[in-house]
């Protein structure tokens, strides 16, 4: 048995460029794991076969649909074997949330299975098929904190110092990423700005907020934190604004929607405010539950096997 832990992702800036030909759009995407994540056991199996435990485990798919099973076939092809698999996924990060959960199960199979396989994948090759997975794939293989181009799949590692304290504050139902994006290119359209690769300035990542990480500055982060997303979010779940407000009355530094969300992520002072945070937000009834946590940490690792 082979079991792996993988991280959640923030991203502390995601600067949305125009619409491409391809459907994608061009990112500048500060990605940033914290310590709420999933774990992922592999034992082996009869072909691929996936379980699931933990809070919203009845939306996750246990089909070939599912990131961490596509994953395994992925590798077992790649390496010219049968992909026989049994994987459990432990949920813990937020189904449809805005914080890569589906995409991190994908880099936890693909390290899982490599370890059960005992087929010693470079490096550079796990990164390329976590990119043929999905966008976020490769970020949830690396962690720590690192620029997303291109869609967000490749990856520039960035300096960090010391550790940032974040709540995660978790909405009823989830927002389809694909949808997020239609609605930001709508609302750029309804403002006269045009919504094409044409039109938008491809995005660069901000000074301030690479400052901000590397001198380990939580207050100067709060001040740089961006989401080009937010508005399409919000457009699309008005009741994000209130858990957003509820955090910062709380006493949150910043407050933003996480990814294409509709979790919602706040920037604490320390582990104290955070965990004081969560708590006003848990009692205030604008979200379904809310977290406390830290980063940045390790991508998908081995902790077990």
């Amino acid at each position: 048995m082979i079991a792996v832990r993988v991280p959640a992702k923030v991203n502390v800036q995601l600067g949305v460029g125009g619409l491409r030909a391809d459907g994608f759009h061009d990112l500048a995407n500060v990605f940033f794991a914290v310590a709420l994540g999933d774990e992922v056991t592999a034992v082996f199996g009869q072909g691929v076969t996936i379980s699931c435990s933990g809070p919203d485990a009845d939306q996750v798919p246990l089909d070939d649909t599912n990131l961490a099973a596509r994953a395994a076939r992925l590798l077992a092809a790649r390496h010219g074997i049968e992909p026989d698999v049994h994987l459990h996924i432990a949920k813990a990060i937020p189904v449809a949330g805005g914080m890569a959960g589906g995409s991190a199960d994908g880099a936890a199979a693909l390290v899982a299975c490599d370890a059960l396989w005992q087929l010693d994948t470079p490096l550079p090759v796990l990164l390329e098929l976590a990119a043929e997975l999905g966008s976020d794939v490769p970020f949830a293989l690396l962690g720590g904190v690192a620029l997303g181009r291109g869609r967000g799949e490749l990856l520039e590692e960035l300096p960090v110092a010391g550790t940032f304290h974040w709540v995660f504050a978790v909405a009823d139902g989830g927002l389809s990423t694909p949808a997020v994006f239609r609605e930001c290119d709508r609302l750029r359209e309804a403002a006269g700005t045009g919504s094409s690769a044409a039109e938008v300035p491809t995005p660069d990542p901000s000074a301030e907020l690479l400052a901000a990480l590397a001198a380990g500055d939580p207050a100067a982060l709060a001040a740089a934190l961006g989401n080009d997303l937010q508005a399409a979010a919000l457009s699309l779940r008005p009741d994000l604004a209130d858990c957003l407000r509820a955090g910062l009355d709380a006493g949150a530094l910043a407050a933003l929607v996480s990814g294409s969300g509709p979790t919602c992520a706040f920037l604490a002072k320390d582990a104290a405010d955070a965990q004081a945070v969560a708590d006003a937000l848990t009692a205030s009834g604008t979200c379904r539950a809310a977290h406390a946590t830290h980063g940045p940490v390790p991508g998908a690792r081995v902790i077990a096997g």
